[in-house]
């Protein structure tokens, strides 16, 4: 299996630790695979009433995929096709789908990075607890590599109040504990400081009463102002436009800071993935969360094979020329054609590889 993910169960709570800190805890197959067989062994098991997902680092808790893998594997002549490539998505989204629908308390510390597939491993459905504290760094950047909030994200980002997800989801900037917490993307805030007295408590205390628990400990912590909350009529406003080009031309006419630090943003990240973020979201706002990653994973095959990101990675984090050529280049260029593409399944509903999800 995998080194990076460590396992243990303690008075009643199964604790899945993240321990790969020089990639920040980025996700590779086998650690997907290792976090499935934890929570599967976990679920059915009476000795385990609650489960904690942490990071050995306070860095980070997870940065999301690991896309050196993605550019590697989707680069080889089988673009689009490849097993593993196929594998990683297929059984990541999965597992977040089980995670969603965990049946014990699933409490994820969301301590530094929580980008992307940080966030799929995070989010929890009603029975989680999200932790955030001062040193979280959350987003879902996938538009800055050429890809879309995948992850479930098309389910989470749309239901976040007003535009909020719109914003978050076609920018793919980073937020802090406070906007988090505003977006309804955590639950409740720690001070760093206060993590190791947090960990304490997750070793002494019975797994059946581990959320009530934590839920007190950090009740006298407030995470500050929200720069979500202080900027929300200005995206509701923007982002309330119905399409992107249309939300671009209305931050252009506002001179303030804010819409033109957004506007610069906008402008960097790939014209032909902001319109099928956009769209993806708006069909999101309407779908249960396993439709959600059936559609997502539609479009992650139809990603690869157009290559987006695989120009994305290149630009960021291979060449790190920070020049993607994006195709098309313009905003302008792409066509209601080529955004459909994504959506079209390569597979009959019989033959999907996420057919067997519910809820």
């Amino acid at each position: 299996m995998t080194d990076f993910v460590k396992t243990h169960v303690a008075n009643g709570t199964g604790v899945i630790t993240l321990d790969r800190p020089r990639s920040l805890n980025s996700l590779s197959l086998d650690m997907v695979r290792a976090l499935t067989d934890a929570l599967l062994a976990w679920r059915d098991d009476p000795q385990v009433d609650a489960v904690v997902l942490r990071s050995t680092s306070e860095k980070a808790l997870c940065a999301g995929g690991d896309i050196r893998f993605f550019y590697d594997v989707g680069s080889a002549p089988t673009t689009g096709g490849s097993a593993s490539l196929e594998d990683f998505f297929t059984e990541e989204y999965r597992l977040n789908h089980l995670i969603y629908h965990y049946p014990k308390p699933y409490v994820a510390l969301m301590d530094g990075v929580v980008m992307g597939g940080g966030l799929g491993i995070a989010e929890a459905g009603p029975r989680g607890l999200r932790v955030v504290t001062d040193g979280t760094k959350m987003a879902m950047p996938e538009v800055n590599i050429g890809l879309f909030p995948d992850v479930g994200g098309s389910y989470f980002l749309s239901r976040a109040p007003g535009r909020l997800g719109y914003y978050l989801g076609l920018t793919g900037l980073t937020i802090r504990a406070a906007d988090a917490l505003y977006a309804g993307l955590a639950d409740t805030f720690v001070p760093q400081a206060q993590m190791p007295a947090l960990a304490q408590l997750i070793e002494s205390t019975p797994g059946a009463q581990l959320r009530e628990a934590l839920v007190a400990f950090a009740a006298p912590f407030a995470a500050g102002a929200a720069m979500l909350e202080t900027e929300r009529t200005t995206i509701d406003r923007h982002f309330g436009a119905p399409g992107v080009q249309a939300i671009m031309d209305s931050l252009a006419s506002d001179p303030g800071e804010f819409a033109q630090k957004t506007l610069a943003a906008m402008g960097k990240r790939s014209p032909l993935l902001m319109r099928v973020t956009f769209e993806l979201l708006r069909r999101g706002a309407t779908m249960e969360l396993a439709g959600c990653l059936r559609l997502e994973r539609i479009l992650v095959r139809r990603n690869f094979e157009h290559g987006e990101v695989l120009e994305g990675v290149r630009a960021l984090v291979i060449d790190k020329d920070n020049a993607p050529k994006w195709n098309p280049p313009a905003l302008s260029e792409v066509t209601d054609e080529m955004v459909a593409q994504f959506f079209a399944s390569p597979w009959p509903d019989r033959a999907h590889p996420l057919r067997e999800l519910q809820g």
